[in-house]
């Protein structure tokens, strides 16, 4: 089982996006895929299509998400928490996040085992699953800790702006302090599979110039390794997970994968080739 974390401390560079579509890709390879949800935003539970209620009174999230696990020693397994997500076919295991996340955090804070539980929970799957895939938080809160505590491999999703390269820095420094506490534990460091470049313009005259540009200042400035495969900034990968279902006289959220949207079309061309270059890095590491 290989565990990867999805992080950059910046917001708004396709991380969901990544993290999803990057899931249904290995499921349609044929690994055994579960996705966790650790930001209390909950972009990826909506994107994997778990929220299936238009009023918070039936909210059926709540009690069991990835907030329980990080909270019970004893009860709460993966198996328990686990929803089987049908966003994509073959289908794939997710474990919910909830905005309760928030006002958790600074009680966990006081919890030295809730750094470890999510880590020591999965080892008790680790027969189940070929590849888990862990969402983060954009900060460098308890939530991202505790991701890239877990995690053997990091992809740092990026759009390559400068914003977002400023972030890299904040994102070596926290990885350098989180492989401090794993050796304490004696866990192998986390190993940085690459900046995967992200909701990138499709413009010609950007991606013939200014493009290898940006590549080469993460590979010179920031001494990250980039991956070759792109993710460029395409309409279907937006509408995908956009659909949504008409249930009595509610309108909702039905989202897709890229590939079970359209199969055919560039976006999910461009996940296939990333699932490959992922899988390729760490068979090489």
């Amino acid at each position: 089982m290989k565990t990867i974390a999805i992080y950059h401390n910046k917001g708004g560079v396709g991380k969901t996006t990544t993290v999803v579509n990057l899931a249904a890709a290995f499921s349609k390879m044929g690994k055994r895929v579960l996705v966790i949800d650790l930001d209390s935003q909950a972009n990826t539970t909506y994107a994997t299509g778990l929220v299936k209620f238009a009023d918070e009174l039936f909210d059926d999230i709540k009690e069991k998400n990835i907030l329980q696990v990080l909270t019970s020693e004893e009860f709460f397994s993966i198996p328990e928490v686990a929803r089987r997500s049908v966003f994509t076919e073959p289908e794939i295991d997710v474990v919910p996040a909830h905005i309760d996340l928030m006002n958790a955090e600074t009680d966990l804070l006081a919890i030295e085992s809730s750094r470890l539980l999510l880590r020591t929970k999965l080892q008790d799957v680790r027969d189940n699953y070929d590849i888990v895939i862990i969402d983060t938080p954009p900060s460098l809160n308890l939530y991202a800790r505790i991701a890239l505590i877990t995690a053997d491999y990091l992809i740092i999703p990026s759009d390559l702006k400068p914003f977002a390269n400023q972030g890299l820095n904040n994102v070596k420094n926290f990885v350098k302090n989180n492989n401090t506490y794993r050796k304490l534990l004696q866990i192998g460091e986390i190993r940085i599979l690459g900046v995967l470049p992200t909701k990138i313009s499709t413009n010609p005259r950007f991606v013939q110039h200014t493009l290898k540009t940006r590549i080469a200042t993460i590979e010179e400035r920031y001494k990250l390794p980039v991956f070759e495969s792109i993710i460029y900034d395409r309409e279907d990968l937006a509408k995908s997970l956009e659909q949504t279902q008409i249930i009595g006289l509610m309108d909702i959220p039905d989202p897709r994968s890229v590939f079970d949207y359209k199969p055919d079309c560039k976006a999910a061309s461009e996940f296939n080739l990333l699932a490959e270059e992922v899988l390729s890095k760490i068979d090489s590491i």
